[in-house]
């Protein structure tokens, strides 16, 4: 009877001996840091690899504004435009302002190939038409944000038929473009 209760004891402290190093594994194992959480819940939601989600103030802003309904010429929550989007993204998120439709936004970047976009990157597209007709910003895993007419702001995947079929080019805002924007606001600092 002593020799069973003994072994009792032995694989019960055994059991818990296993079962405390296993809690430490776990809380070692968990991303404590609010980046990596958040990172892990946009890669969840919005469907794009934890590893390529590397901005989450970006991604923070597309989450917010998912849902919001389209409206030519809108720019609030209300109801926005897929340019007005890109604008607001850029001004909230980049500090950067853009132009203020789709055509005069693609002059202000570089052209960049498909397979070199990041998160950040402008998505352009000729809908029947011969110009540029609607914009939208990459967040990776061929992923991009955008105000669609007929869902308002969502997430879609270019590797879809129609956004494969009206896709343009890629763009990436130019330094150019940044500098002139900075210059312009220490003119308008100056003269205040």
């Amino acid at each position: 009877m002593k020799k069973t209760l003994l072994v009792v004891c032995i694989l019960l402290g055994a059991l818990s001996l296993n079962l405390q190093a296993q809690t430490l594994t776990e809380k070692n194992n968990s991303p404590e840091d609010p980046d990596n959480l958040a990172k892990e819940y946009f890669s969840q939601i919005m469907g794009i690899a934890a590893s390529a989600t590397t901005n989450t103030k970006l991604y923070q802003f597309v989450y917010d504004w998912i849902g919001t309904p389209y409206r030519l010429g809108g720019k609030t929550k209300k109801g926005i435009d897929c340019s007005k989007f890109a604008y607001e993204l850029y001004e909230k998120v980049f500090n950067t302002s853009i132009g203020n439709n789709s055509r005069n936004i693609y002059t202000q970047v570089d052209p960049i190939n498909k397979n070199e976009l990041k998160p950040g990157d402008l998505v352009f597209f000729k809908i029947r038409s011969r110009s540029i007709t609607h914009v939208g910003v990459y967040l990776g895993d061929r992923k991009f944000a955008h105000a669609s007419t007929s869902r308002g702001v969502m997430i879609s995947n270019l590797d879809e038929a129609y956004w494969k079929r009206y896709y343009f080019n890629g763009g990436r805002m130019s330094l150019k473009a940044q500098n002139e924007n900075a210059s312009e606001e220490e003119d308008v600092l100056h003269l205040n």
